[in-house]
Parts: C-alpha cells; sequence; structure tokens
C-alpha cells in the first residue's frame, strides 16, 4: 500500500507539471512575443541543468545534485528574467527578494554538508536512500529513470515553474506600488520564519549528537529524538510551511498591478504546495518508524497550518 501510494504521488506529480501548466496557458491570455522568447529559453535552461544533474548522479551514485542547485538556480531565473524585462523596478525588487531566499537556503544547506569542492559529493538526502530500498525501484535501471523523471527533471521544472511569476511582471513598468511593498515585507517575514525553525532545528540536532558522542545525559525532548518545542510545538515543519508560502507570496507579488490576480504561473506555487504534500507523508512515515513518540506529536500539532483557536 506504502509502494503504490508512493508510485501514485510520483505520477500525479510529473503528469502534474505537464498538464497543469498547459491548461492555465491556454485559458489565461495568451503570452507577448517577449514572454514567449523568455519562457522557451528558461526551460531550454532548465532542461539543460537537469540533464547534467542526471548524468552527474549516475556517475557519482549521489543523488542529491537537485538538492543542492534547489536554492541556487531559482535566483538566476528570476535574473536572467529580470535582464531581459529591462531591470523595471518591479523586476529589481523581486530579483532582490529571491537574493535574499537564496542566500539564507543555500547556507543552511551547506551547513549541513551539502557541498563538497568535489561538487559531485557531500551529504545526500536520506529520502533518497530510503526509496532505494522499495521493492518497485529496486534495480539500477528502474532508479535511474526515477532519477531522471522525478528528481531531476520533475523537480527543476518545479524550481522553474514556481520563479515564472516574474515572467507575468516584465511586460509592467512605472514604480512599485503599495500592494507590492505590503507583500515583499510578508515575504521577507516568511523567510524569517522559515531561518528560525531551521536555526532552532539545527541547534536540537547539534546539541543531541553532541550529547550522545559524549554519552551526557539527554532531556526529555532530545531523549523522543526529534524537535517539538519553539515553532516545531505549533506546527510539525514549519520550515516546510514557510517555504510555500513564500512561493505563494511571490506570485501574488508578481500578480500585482497587472490586473491578473489568477494567471498561469500560479501553476508553479499549486505543483509546490502538492510536493510538499507528498514529501511531509514520506518523511512523517519515517519519523513514525524510528521514534515511537512521533505519532503522538502528529495527534496534538497540526502539519503546515498551526491552531488559532
Amino acid at each position: 500500500m506504502k509502494n503504490q501510494s508512493l508510485l501514485l504521488t510520483a505520477i500525479l506529480l510529473i503528469v502534474a507539471v505537464v498538464v497543469l501548466p498547459l491548461v492555465t496557458i491556454y485559458y489565461d491570455e495568451p503570452l507577448t512575443d517577449q514572454q514567449f522568447k523568455l519562457l522557451k529559453e528558461l526551460t531550454i535552461g532548465m532542461l539543460l541543468v537537469a540533464l547534467a544533474c542526471f548524468v552527474v548522479g549516475e556517475i557519482s551514485q549521489n543523488y542529491s545534485q537537485t538538492d543542492k542547485l534547489w536554492s541556487i538556480t531559482p535566483f538566476f531565473y528570476v535574473a536572467y528574467a529580470a535582464h531581459s524585462g529591462g531591470w523595471t523596478p518591479k523586476l529589481i525588487l523581486m530579483t532582490i527578494l529571491v537574493a535574499v531566499w537564496a542566500f539564507r537556503l543555500t547556507y543552511n544547506f551547506n551547513r549541513r554538508g551539502g557541498y563538497s569542492w568535489k561538487f559531485w559529493t557531500g551529504e545526500e538526502d536520506y529520502r533518497w536512500s530510503v526509496l532505494r530500498k522499495e521493492p518497485f525501484l529496486q534495480g539500477r535501471f528502474r532508479f535511474s529513470l526515477f532519477n531522471l523523471f522525478f528528481i531531476c527533471i520533475y523537480q527543476h521544472a518545479l524550481i522553474l515553474a514556481f520563479t515564472l511569476p516574474i515572467v507575468i511582471a516584465v511586460p509592467t513598468t512605472g514604480a512599485i506600488g503599495v500592494t507590492e511593498i505590503f507583500f515583499s515585507v510578508l515575504l521577507l517575514l516568511l523567510v524569517y520564519v522559515e531561518w528560525k525553525a531551521d536555526e532552532q532545528q539545527w541547534i536540537f540536532q547539534t546539541n543531541k549528537h553532541r550529547k550522545i558522542r559524549n554519552k551526557e545525559v539527554l532531556n526529555q525532548e532530545e531523549s523522543q529524538g526529534f524537535i517539538s518545542s519553539g515553532l516545531w510545538a505549533k506546527v510539525r515543519h514549519p520550515n516546510y510551511a514557510a517555504e510555500q508560502s513564500i512561493w505563494i507570496v511571490f506570485y501574488l507579488i508578481g500578480a500585482a498591478g497587472t490586473g491578473k490576480w489568477i494567471n498561469w504561473s500560479m501553476a508553479g506555487c499549486v505543483l509546490l504546495v502538492l510536493l510538499f504534500q507528498g514529501s511531509a507523508n514520506f518523511s512523517e512515515g519515517i519519523s513514525s518508524g524510528k521514534y515511537p513518540a512521533y505519532k503522538d506529536y502528529i495527534k496534538r500539532v497540526p502539519r503546515f497550518i498551526p491552531k488559532f483557536w
């Protein structure tokens, strides 16, 4: 049942990343020549990066090549679009916001051992090693297909997709409005929340592993194995919640001032939310098997949206 759920999730996400943008583009206003050219160039660049990650991952057997670029490529996509659009005030603002997000997330990934001077090495996401043991992905050929279509092509397409609100903003000119300023402040607050959550997790795990190495006495929270205090007492995945919200707000910044609050670039943040639902299901399944107290934690604490009652 677990295997069927994982396979169904992967298939739905791959289909959605193709179908949803096509449907939204079809029913939305046609792209301008400038937007179509930009979208074509960004898509070609994305496919080349995805192919490079696939080749490096297959040769090195480290399947976190896409993870290493998750926080980096969005900045280059947005900066390229801003350059193509003539660096208008709104495009500059959106590029700066993504740069702040990218710097913070890249720093956090680096301190966890994600990068190395041997660029093909570094810490691999634990979920890939778990998935390699699943019966429906057993064998080099099967996992290579999974690596190509899901880890590389799907995820890189998603990364590009949630940055595409800047393509909507390319034709805009003039001063930045109050709406853009409001959403920009909100996005920066969400980046802070994500930083705070990751910092709390980092401090907790660092102290726990230090005490284990030194054979020191663990406190109650450390003994249970996972963090459940701070922001993690409000929701089970405060970093995931903030990440999804950041790109929803980024979409709203792109839409502001265009008169099109619902447009085809919504596909990116919608697909991101779907991915995080599946990712949370998978990671919580692992944590529930690893930590006996995690099932009770699931019952007590909401996943993404805190309780205000």
